[in-house]
């Protein structure tokens, strides 16, 4: 119980407003325990020795300033809901700071972005969850949404456990 109010409080820092888990759904999950269907490949390998879930990460090194590009999902039928791009990530010796990054692409309408920035990684730091939220209102539906890794500098970095949820809008 005393979790379960901690973790309220916590989320309502955060976000705001409180967000009962159960109004998270999952939209899609990429645990990452291969590099299969990554679409950058250069720079970007599979490593099984360090995970968040144990079963291997995606690990990314780079000297300069390198956006990787993850997923892309395809159409997903959402509207009027808070997306929320999710991720387990740790970093190495970076110099610069690490993001998160998500694209919304609406055929009609051009592509917008989300970025966490508000959370960036940067240095040397343990696994540490990274989340950063896309609006959509009612009749915002996009066609395809991209998910990718911002590295804006140089350093090692790695990305386990990606998920894409779906919240209620407050």
């Amino acid at each position: 119980m005393r979790l379960k109010i901690l973790l309220m409080l916590v989320i309502t820092f955060l976000f705001g407003h409180t967000l009962v888990i159960a109004d998270l759904k999952e939209l899609k999950s990429y645990p990452l325990n291969s590099s299969d269907n990554i679409i950058t490949t250069t720079g970007v390998e599979f490593d099984r020795t360090e995970s968040s879930d144990g079963k291997g990460s995606l690990k990314v090194e780079v000297e300069t300033p390198t956006i990787i590009k993850l997923f892309e999902t395809g159409d997903i039928d959402i509207e009027k809901a808070k997306l929320i791009y999710r991720a387990d990530i740790k970093t190495e010796n970076v110099i610069g700071s690490v993001y998160l990054q998500m694209w919304c692409v609406f055929n009609d309408k051009g592509e917008y972005f989300s970025r966490a920035l508000h959370d960036p990684f940067t240095g040397t730091a343990d696994w540490k969850v990274q989340q950063t939220p896309f609006f959509l209102q009612e009749g915002e539906n996009p066609d395809n949404i991209k998910l990718n890794l911002v590295i804006n500098g140089k350093g090692t970095v790695w990305i386990d456990d990606i998920k894409l949820l779906k919240a209620p809008l407050y």
